[in-house]
């Protein structure tokens, strides 16, 4: 499966490039260490625990107001710009949507590029991309004796590609997933120790969920875990949910499915995970089964809408917790997982595990075994769910927002969309708090029978949206919220609404503030304490990516990644019309093209602008 380098063989890669060398140090210390210094953004949740938060405080709640762009940079590409830079040592890595290219840049002078590589991939993948042709960002390594620093990315067209930090050049490719069956690659790849993780795309195409782990220094598969099926696809483990049996435990994936179903079940996992050293366990989530028509999927549909705990080193798991059951809304779980360590109600400091989820429901997890610890609605206009019973673990179900065939149902809370999706929300250690980039969206579900035929699209339903009991919608609009969310206590500290859905995730700093884009094209700043409104900056496009901090020579900067797109912008991007195109996207967000259009780049801002350019030289052509 692995491929040779197309262009540069990968001994002459190995002779120009710089041998890294390290004493006691290895490369998985070397790269926590990177996370641990704020001159870096090294990877996209920041750090292994992905709590997206920064301990720089020269851009404060008092002085954020005088905010103004250094620098920026384009990446000439249209359709969603997902995820978020990342900044290693000096340098700033940037990614785009498909073709999937990648842009080296000198934060010193920006204005020449160091290095670009632009793939050549097959264009076909993106007639079976689900919700427009987006990419989630770049992973980095740093290196070892073996291995030069590595920059990983995603290709559309299923392949992953490894490339020398230094030059931009192929390192090694290997193919993960075949676009031809409808399997295509979104997710940014995630580095733990000396293992990238590749999850994958398309279950709104039948694909079979499944996450791989791969040798960072070669490409090379070390083990692959199924969302469904017999138990040795799964990878469970002997002593699997030993803490919480209840939950399941052996021959599910196949069990809890009519006939092989199951292996055109779903269960992708195309979002963001996190990464505890201590227990050794990767955490994320898989996805909605499909087809979307709950009808032609009797039973549980295990193990979809599932948070896992796997062993990195093996990828064995040690718990699985399914949070919707039989899911009859596609509320696909692979939302953001957040580590954290906090007292619970009862004293006990306990390592946690944070996951709003699409179905409405903020779930924590005790991260050591699965335990269930708290399950609070994001908003309490959630109506498919009264509640979630913490000593089963299963959703009380209101049968008046199910689903089922020959039935539309009507003023469904969350929608399909959920009231959190992709963004990559934060988490402020000192002040307890969560971050949340909501979606305020609700829908009306008709589902109806269809056949599956590999490389195209399985869903049966037709969905129309509109904002939820808190928006206007006669205007359409008032489908977003940002909110502060307590874990332990299971409030909100402060909430305030948004005229479109906060897509693309928050970014917290001890400086009392909380950042976050908005999809009509502001980047925005929020006193973390009140949700005051402290500044806003009108950006050329709209946002569904998350902002990065970073401190460059003594100068802290905020920087973020801009491009509408995404699912909420699949009608703005292909011209769509019908207000349940593009999934029922269309209708929801059928004013966004009044307030934004295409166009991607980054834009980065500091006090007064103070950059790289403050010294007219910089940049400047001088002549022999």
């Amino acid at each position: 499966m692995r491929k040779l380098l197309n262009s540069v063989s990968l001994l002459s890669v190995l002779i120009a490039a710089p041998i890294v060398t390290m004493s006691a140090a290895t490369a998985e210390d070397k790269l926590e260490a990177l996370t641990k210094s704020e001159d870096n953004w090294a990877m996209q949740g920041k750090n292994y625990s992905s709590n997206h938060y920064s301990t720089l405080t020269q851009v404060n709640a008092d002085n954020v107001k005088n905010l103004k762009v250094a620098w920026s940079f384009s990446t000439g590409l249209l359709s969603g710009h997902e995820g978020s830079p990342i900044v290693i040592d000096g340098k700033m890595y940037v990614h785009t949507s498909f073709p999937n290219n990648t842009f080296a840049l000198n934060l010193d002078d920006p204005t020449r590029i160091l290095w670009q590589h632009k793939p050549k991939q097959n264009a076909a993948a993106r007639a079976v991309a689900c919700c427009d042709i987006v990419n989630r960002g770049l992973a980095y390594w740093p290196g070892d004796g073996k291995a030069p620093a590595l920059i990983v990315k995603t290709l559309l067209d299923g392949h992953v590609v490894a490339l020398n930090a230094s030059t931009g050049e192929e390192y090694w490719k290997i193919e993960n997933s075949d676009f031809k069956v409808g399997s295509t690659l979104t997710v940014a790849p995630h580095i733990y120790k000396d293992i990238v993780l590749i999850g994958s795309s398309g279950a709104e195409l039948g694909v079979r969920g499944y996450m791989t782990a791969y040798d960072v220094r070669t490409g090379e598969q070390k083990w692959r875990a199924y969302a469904t099926g017999p138990d040795s696809d799964v990878l469970i483990g002997d002593d699997f949910n030993k803490a919480n049996p209840h939950y399941g435990q052996k021959g599910l994936g196949t069990a809890t499915w009519e006939g092989d179903a199951w292996k055109i079940g779903g269960g992708t996992n195309w979002g963001w995970f996190a990464y505890d050293s201590g227990t050794n366990l990767v955490y994320y989530g898989s996805g909605n089964p499909a087809p979307w028509n709950e009808t032609m999927r009797p039973g549980d549909n295990k193990w979809t809408m599932t948070i896992w705990g796997r062993d990195l080193n093996t990828g064995e798991a040690k718990f699985g917790y399914q949070k919707t059951p039989h899911d009859e809304w596609d509320y696909a779980g692979i939302n953001f997982m957040m580590l954290s360590e906090q007292k619970d109600k009862d004293g006990k400091l306990r390592k946690l595990l944070t996951h709003p989820d699409r179905n409405g429901i903020v779930y924590t997890l005790d991260r050591t075994d699965g335990t269930l610890v708290s399950a609070d609605k994001i908003d309490d206009t959630v109506n498919v769910f009264k509640k979630v019973d913490l000593k089963s673990g299963l959703p009380v179900r209101d049968p008046e927002y199910g689903t089922r065939m020959d039935h539309l149902a009507k003023d469904i809370c969350p929608s399909a969309m959920g009231y959190h999706n992709q963004g990559l929300d934060s988490y402020d250690p000192n002040k307890e708090l969560f971050f949340l980039g909501v979606n305020h969206i609700c829908m009306d579900w008709e589902p109806f029978m269809l056949p599956y035929r590999a490389g195209q699209f399985f869903v049966g339903a037709t969905l129309n949206m509109f904002p939820g009991p808190k928006g206007d919608r006669q205007k359409a609009e008032g489908l977003g919220q940002i909110k502060a969310y307590n874990a332990i206590t299971g409030k909100f500290k402060w909430e305030k609404m948004e005229r479109f859905a906060v897509w693309g995730g928050t970014a917290a700093t001890a400086g009392n503030v909380v950042f976050y884009g908005t999809l009509d094209g502001f980047i925005k700043a929020r006193h973390s304490d009140t949700g005051e409104l402290l500044w806003k900056f009108k950006l050329p496009s709209g946002v569904i990516g998350h902002p990065i901090v970073y401190q460059h020579k003594g100068v802290e900067y905020l920087a973020i990644l801009y491009g509408v797109g995404g699912w909420p912008g699949v009608g703005l991007v292909f011209d769509l019309q019908d207000p349940t195109a593009g999934l029922g996207a269309v209708g929801a967000f059928k004013q966004l093209a009044n307030y934004t259009q295409m166009g991607g780049g980054v834009m980065v801002f500091s006090l007064d602008g103070k950059g790289p350019y403050d010294d007219l030289s910089v940049g400047e052509y001088k002549a022999n």
